[in-house]
C-alpha cells in the first residue's frame, strides 16, 4: 500500500485496492481534504457505494462508469454530513433508484454538550456542513448491511461531527474523517466534540482491524499504531493547551497561534477550532473556565 506522501492517483478512475474493492478519487484536492474524497465501491455485483463525494458532474459520471454489466449500485452510504462527502448522494440515487443511507441529518448524534452550547449561540466554523442531507433510510449503530458477497456493520463514531460513521468489513474499516493517514481529524464545535472523538478512538481500539480505509488519503496499514498516535496527539495538544493557558487567559485563536507554530495561515482557522474543542473538553472537566458564553471569541483561564 502506498504511504501518504506516495499516495496521488488520478481522479475518475476506478483502481482496485483488494478483491471486491475499487476506490475512485473526487477531483476535489484541497489543504482540507488532501487529494480528494475517496469514493468506494464495494461488491462485485450489488455494490454499495461509500461517499459519492461533493457535487460533481465529472465525478458522478466516473462511478456510474465503473458500474460493469451484471453490476448495479443497491447501497449508497454516506458516512457523514460534509460537503466533500454526501452531496452527490442525491443526484447519485437519482441516476440509479438506489437508496441512501446515513445516519440522520447533519446535527444528528450531537452530543449534550454540544446541543446546549448551540442553543446558547456557539456557530461551526465554516467547515462545510451539508445541512440538506436527509438519509432515505436511517442508520443506528450496530445494524447490519448487506449485499450480493458483502456485508457492513455501522459503528456510530461521533468526535469528526455527530452523525459520523465507520463502516466494518470483516478485520477492515471504513473511517471516513474519524481515522487518517495524511493528518488528524479535524474535530470542530458544535459540530465536533473531543470527548467523543476519543471515546470512538477507544472504541475502534477494542478490535482487531487488518487495515482503514480512510475517507482521504492512503489506506492505513497498522490500524492500532495510528490510533494509538491520534489519541496521544490529542493529549499532547490537551497539555499544550493548559502550558499556554498558564501564562494567562487568552481567546482560541491567540492559544493555536502559539502552539501551532508550523501551522501554514491558511490553516490557522481549522487550528484555532482544534483548540476551542480542546477548551470545551478542558471546561467540562473543570479544569478552565470562561466569563460568559463559550465562543469562538471567549478568553479562557486555567483553574
Amino acid at each position: 500500500m502506498p504511504s501518504s506522501a506516495e499516495f496521488d492517483p488520478a481522479p475518475g478512475v476506478a483502481e482496485e485496492t483488494e478483491p471486491g474493492l475499487r476506490r475512485i478519487l473526487a477531483p476535489n484536492p484541497s489543504p482540507m481534504t488532501f487529494r480528494g474524497t475517496n469514493t468506494y465501491l464495494l461488491g462485485t455485483r450489488d455494490l454499495a457505494v461509500i461517499d459519492p463525494g461533493p457535487v460533481s458532474e465529472t465525478h458522478l459520471q466516473a462511478i456510474l462508469d465503473a458500474v460493469l454489466p451484471g453490476q448495479r449500485i443497491s447501497h449508497i452510504i454516506v458516512t457523514h454530513a460534509h460537503l466533500d462527502h454526501s452531496p452527490l448522494a442525491a443526484g447519485l440515487s437519482a441516476a440509479t433508484g438506489a437508496p441512501v443511507l446515513g445516519f440522520g441529518p447533519a446535527d444528528a448524534g450531537r452530543s449534550e454538550v454540544m446541543t446546549r452550547l448551540a442553543l446558547t449561540g456557539l456557530t461551526e466554523g465554516g467547515e462545510g456542513i451539508d445541512v440538506a442531507f436527509s438519509p432515505d433510510e436511517a442508520l443506528a449503530d450496530g445494524d447490519i448491511l448487506k449485499g450480493d458477497g458483502w456485508s457492513l456493520e455501522v459503528l456510530h463514531t461521533p468526535g469528526h461531527i455527530g452523525n459520523h460513521i465507520c463502516l466494518g468489513w470483516g478485520d477492515r474499516c471504513f473511517t471516513a474523517d474519524h481515522v487518517m493517514g495524511w493528518a488528524s481529524s479535524l474535530v470542530s464545535p458544535p459540530d465536533g466534540d473531543l470527548t467523543d472523538f476519543m471515546a470512538s478512538c477507544a472504541r475502534l481500539m477494542t478490535r482487531d482491524w487488518r487495515i482503514f480505509y480512510p475517507g482521504h488519503g492512503a489506506p492505513v496499514t497498522d490500524p492500532e499504531a495510528r490510533l494509538e498516535w491520534l489519541m496521544a496527539h490529542r493529549r499532547s495538544r490537551e497539555a499544550s493547551v493548559l502550558k499556554a493557558l498558564s501564562a494567562g487567559e487568552a481567546t482560541a485563536a491567540r492559544l493555536a497561534e502559539l502552539i501551532y507554530t508550523g501551522t501554514p495561515a491558511a490553516l490557522l482557522p481549522a487550528a484555532t477550532r482544534n483548540v476551542l474543542a480542546h477548551l470545551i473538553d478542558l471546561h467540562e472537566k473543570s479544569l478552565v473556565s470562561v466569563d460568559g458564553d463559550i465562543s469562538a471569541q471567549a478568553r479562557f483561564r486555567r483553574l
